[in-house]
């Protein structure tokens, strides 16, 4: 018998609105721009882990609408997997201001706008948000994620 390799389980949310994307400014990782994301907590679903994410970091409330992709990445005596969730806001709340211990807050952001921030993963988030944008991007279901009650 194998021994089980161990993974981390990433999510990672492109919140758009409009033209606009949802970015955090970070505490950790050098205090760049990024995406709302973060570790999945043991026993948590996919789905709960990128609501709670971004609501811990961002303060916004989302509605999912899809996952754009799921990536994975082995290594020698383990692997990451993520996976990327587009969603909405749920409502016209703005994003939290106020430093805590999750982000030093977040904002609405266009991606030329982006691209003038420091970010974490410069030309990853680029790429994310321009692929999010491109018309036809295609966009997979949520029922896909069979244990997230799908």
């Amino acid at each position: 018998m194998r021994a089980p390799i161990p993974t981390w389980t990433f999510v990672l949310a492109v919140v758009r609105q409009g033209d606009r994307f949802l970015l955090v400014h970070e505490r950790k990782h050098g205090s760049g721009w990024y995406l709302p994301a973060g570790r999945v907590e043991p026993g948590e679903s996919l789905t709960a882990a990128v609501h709670r994410e971004t609501l811990e970091e961002a303060g916004i409330r989302i509605v999912l609408r899809g996952v754009l992709r799921i990536e994975r990445q082995a290594y020698h005596d383990g692997a990451w997997m993520r996976v990327l969730f587009l969603a909405e806001p749920a409502d016209d709340s703005p994003p939290k201001s106020q430093p805590d211990d999750e982000s030093l807050g977040a904002a609405w952001y266009t991606p030329a706008e982006a691209s003038r921030l420091t970010l974490r993963g410069e030309l990853e988030v680029l790429s994310i948000l321009d692929a999010a944008r491109t018309p036809g991007c295609p966009v997979m279901p949520l029922s896909m994620l069979h244990d997230d009650g799908g």
